[in-house]
């Protein structure tokens, strides 16, 4: 698997990006559905942009799926 590089984006930034609230994330991640932010400091943690940009565009895509044309 090749490496991707990505920025690294905090919470405020993927909350603007997902239009989610800081608790629905944390909720998402509980139960599987959001991607895991990263440790990047003693009490800082990110989220890689391309696996927020995957989330989202698979979310797209899952409210996509089925509709009519």
């Amino acid at each position: 698997m090749a490496a991707r590089h990505s920025e690294i984006i905090r919470r405020p930034r993927v909350e603007a990006r997902t239009g989610l609230p800081k608790s629905s994330l944390y909720a998402l991640i509980a139960k599987g559905d959001f991607p895991k932010p990263i440790k990047i400091g003693a009490r800082a943690v990110g989220w890689l942009d391309a696996d927020v940009n995957d989330w989202i565009e698979k979310q797209v895509a899952a409210s996509r799926c089925g509709v009519a044309k």
